[in-house]
Formats: C-alpha cells, sequence, structure tokens
C-alpha cells in the first residue's frame, strides 16, 4: 500500500528515519562517501525537511518511501530510499509511477543521485529521465542529474 507519511506520529517519523539511514548507507558504500547529508540529519531535521513523504507499506511495515518537493511547476525528487532487505522487488518503481501519475500535470520533474548510482540511475533512465549533468559536490564526489519533461511522459 502506498500513502503518505503523517509526521504528527511519532513512530512514523522515527520508521521513516530508521529506513532512510538503512537505504542510504548502502547508496554511501556505492558511491564511497558517508557524508550524504540524510545520514547526518537527525529526527527534527528530517521532519522540518518541507519535503511530502509517500511510503510503501507492506504488513503496516514501512519498507520504501519517496520524498519530493514542488516549486514554479517543478517536481524535485528529494529522496528515494528502500529497505536494503526489500531491495528488488519493484518498490522504488511503484513509488516514482505513484508521484508521476499523481503530478502528471506539472511539466517537470527533476532527481539526482551519486554518479556511481548505478541502480538509482538505471530506474530514472528507465521511466524516461535524461542525464542533464554531473557536477562534482565534494572532491572526488560526482552527482548525476536527470530531467523528464511532460513531453517525454507521455
Amino acid at each position: 500500500m502506498i500513502k503518505v507519511i503523517n509526521f504528527q506520529n511519532d513512530y512514523s517519523l522515527k520508521e521513516l528515519f530508521d529506513l532512510q539511514r538503512a537505504s542510504y548507507l548502502v547508496e554511501a558504500e556505492l558511491i564511497n562517501f558517508f557524508e550524504i547529508p540524510p545520514l547526518k540529519e537527525s529526527l527534527q531535521d528530517l521532519k522540518e525537511s518541507g519535503e511530502t513523504f509517500i511510503g510503501y507499506f507492506e504488513n503496516s511495515e514501512l519498507t520504501g518511501a519517496i520524498s519530493y518537493t514542488i516549486q514554479e511547476q517543478v517536481v524535485t525528487i528529494c529522496r528515494m530510499v528502500v529497505h536494503p532487505n526489500h531491495f528488488r522487488k519493484g518498490i522504488a518503481q511503484k513509488l516514482l509511477t505513484y508521484v508521476e501519475k499523481n503530478h502528471s500535470d506539472l511539466p517537470i520533474f527533476n532527481v539526482s543521485t551519486g554518479k556511481e548510482n548505478t541502480p538509482a540511475k538505471n530506474l530514472y533512465l528507465k521511466n524516461g529521465f535524461q542525464v542533464t549533468g554531473d557536477i562534482e559536490v565534494v572532491p572526488g564526489l560526482f552527482i548525476s542529474h536527470f530531467e523528464k519533461r511532460k513531453e517525454e511522459m507521455q
């Protein structure tokens, strides 16, 4: 089941916080960079992120989540996390599809991921996102930026 995560519920916030840590630790290993901002944030930072969080639940267990913001008709996917015990079950695909369908009226979707995060890059490329560039954010760490325009979504 896919639904909005309610941050008024402390249990839901903690569950998301723990899920995010488990998922981003895997990405940190893939890209060999352990200073990923979500790994350094507190529960309060997460709660105050200003992002909309959608969760994927299996038997009431949060197994994946996606977050995004909307500014000036652009959806920016901020986070995509799946618990390592639930990799390769299509959860990220379902979450991405959910956000795209629920905001199909908006013309542009953006997302970024570590250049060495092949699973994430393949997900976005498979879904019609195009690489718009790679940026070195700290010495030796590159982030790949992707964009999908409405005309490409149809």
